[in-house]
């Protein structure tokens, strides 16, 4: 009987031969199950393995990576107000520097002598010189006064520095979203380290044991932002319902790199791991850009031999653009078609103030290769970037949300989104080799909620908590759809 549906892919093969009728007798049915299992498996391991084979060395799972991270303390108070003396300097000197190329623009483009060798030739004249001695004054200035507030902090000789309170905290974390690597650049104290929080707000240092779950936190955000402290909070929820598990927070700095800070993360699990050897299994809660550092992690993971990876049972993702964020592309567009305009080109250098995070997010971007190639502060273009799947062993859950408070299966609700990633994107959707192959019963969409009520909600705590320690056993072939003021969640 001819095949009612055209198979585009291995997995249609796959899929198809598992529903095909089967003629045989028990025991060759049986045999015949098992070798096409094995099949599948065998292939899906090479597959999977693809995507490693570029890499000239893999690092030894026992690799002791104590060193730098034992050193590693957050955000002080000194720390805070050493570093935003330094970020006015860097403000005012990135803001001259955009002046400046605005009024050479002006000056040259008329006189038909906007090139490289007149642009050189500003550069020793008067009024270049005169931009260059702003430049210089506001550095002088900032250094000074950064090494004032230190050398104070040093003669009071305080020997535990002053954490920073919660409100300034959240701001230090919004700073490094929106410029996160050009603080790493400048060695400026408020770039943020990554390190883990206990549910206490501490840095994790107890003895570990058993199952951890690890939360992740998306752009602009921090560890404080799962409400940790609170009831409500989904680290708590998880913990009144077993009591014996671990659940620590992550906290980084996400203007940086995706591909760089998944790297980190694989190193800080696999410390975790040799400290703390009777750690049974891992699982990992990304809201956002966190879903994206996690899948990150574990691809860097494997690549560098870290046996933690082997260890994550369960990935969940919140609302990640995994497809890339719609919100990105657009800034990326319109600061092109400015830097094409006469006189205006050099506004487009406002928009590489962004950080280097939030430029990987307008694909999705979580590997070097999407980036290494390029010169200056961008990324592979949609169809060149490249695959990371998941690993076959890690239980994928994929979150998207949508405003829509009702159910419209069209173009336009999926793109609204959660009003910052479509619904494709939150779910791994492609038609090539990006697609996330999760399976459809692991998926699951919440109208009315936006972005950041995926961290709050009662509805999407109740389902993590129930793909967590597998309170749904029932079988479905379908996505779950929640909507809102129900009492449960409707397949």
């Amino acid at each position: 009987m001819p095949h009612t549906k055209p198979i585009d892919t291995i997995h249609d093969l796959f899929a198809h031969s598992k529903n095909e009728p089967d003629i045989q007798s028990d025991s060759d049915s049986n045999v015949n199950t098992e070798s096409s299992a094995n099949f599948q498996d065998n292939v899906y391991e090479q597959l999977a393995q693809l995507d490693y084979i570029s890499v000239d060395e893999l690092t030894a799972s026992n690799v002791d990576v104590s060193a730098e991270l034992d050193t590693r303390t957050p955000v002080s108070l000194v720390d805070f107000f050493e570093g935003l003396a330094q970020l006015a300097t860097m403000g005012v000197v990135e803001v001259t520097d955009i002046v400046e190329a605005i009024h050479r623009e002006i000056v040259l483009r008329p006189l038909g002598r906007f090139n490289d060798r007149n642009q050189s030739k500003w550069q020793r004249g008067l009024v270049g010189r005169i931009y260059g001695t702003v430049r210089h004054a506001s550095r002088l200035i900032g250094d000074n006064v950064a090494s004032g507030v230190r050398l104070y902090d040093t003669l009071l000789n305080k020997k535990n520095a002053q954490p920073l309170p919660e409100k300034l905290k959240r701001l230090v974390n919004v700073l490094n979203g929106v410029m996160g690597d050009h603080l790493v650049t400048h060695e400026n104290p408020l770039a943020i380290p990554m390190v883990l929080y206990d549910r206490y707000g501490y840095l994790q240092e107890g003895t570990l044991s058993g199952r951890v779950i690890v939360l992740c936190h998306g752009l602009c955000m921090s560890h404080l932002s799962w409400d940790p402290f609170q009831n409500d909070g989904l680290g708590e929820r998880i913990l009144v319902r077993q009591q014996d598990v671990t659940v620590l927070y992550l906290d980084y700095n996400t203007g940086q790199r995706i591909s760089s800070n998944g790297r980190d993360f694989s190193k800080v699990l696999q410390h975790l791991v040799n400290h703390h050897p009777d750690i049974t299994q891992i699982d990992l809660i990304g809201h956002s850009m966190g879903g994206l550092v996690a899948r990150s992690a574990l691809f860097s993971g494997k690549v560098q031999g870290f046996n933690w990876v082997q260890r994550v049972g369960i990935l969940i993702t919140l609302g990640s653009p995994h497809q890339g964020a719609s919100l990105e592309r657009i800034g990326y567009y319109v600061q092109d078609r400015i830097a094409k305009l006469p006189f205006a080109g050099a506004l487009a250098k406002l928009g590489d103030l962004r950080s280097a995070g939030i430029i990987d997010l307008r694909h999705g971007s979580i590997r070097d290769e999407d980036w290494l190639c390029l010169e200056g502060r961008n990324v592979l273009p949609q169809e060149f970037r490249h695959p990371a799947r998941l690993p076959l062993h890690v239980k994928a859950y994929l979150v998207a949300a949508t405003l829509v408070e009702g159910h419209y299966n069209n173009k336009a609700t999926s793109l609204l989104g959660d009003g910052l990633v479509t619904i494709e994107s939150a779910l791994g959707e492609h038609t090539g080799e990006h697609a996330l192959l999760v399976p459809e019963e692991r998926k699951a969409i919440f109208y009315g909620l936006s972005h950041y009520d995926l961290l709050y909600s009662d509805r999407v705590h109740k389902q993590v908590i129930a793909w967590l320690f597998d309170e749904e056993r029932s079988m479905r072939h379908t996505y779950i759809e929640s909507y809102p003021h129900e009492l449960g969640v409707m397949i």
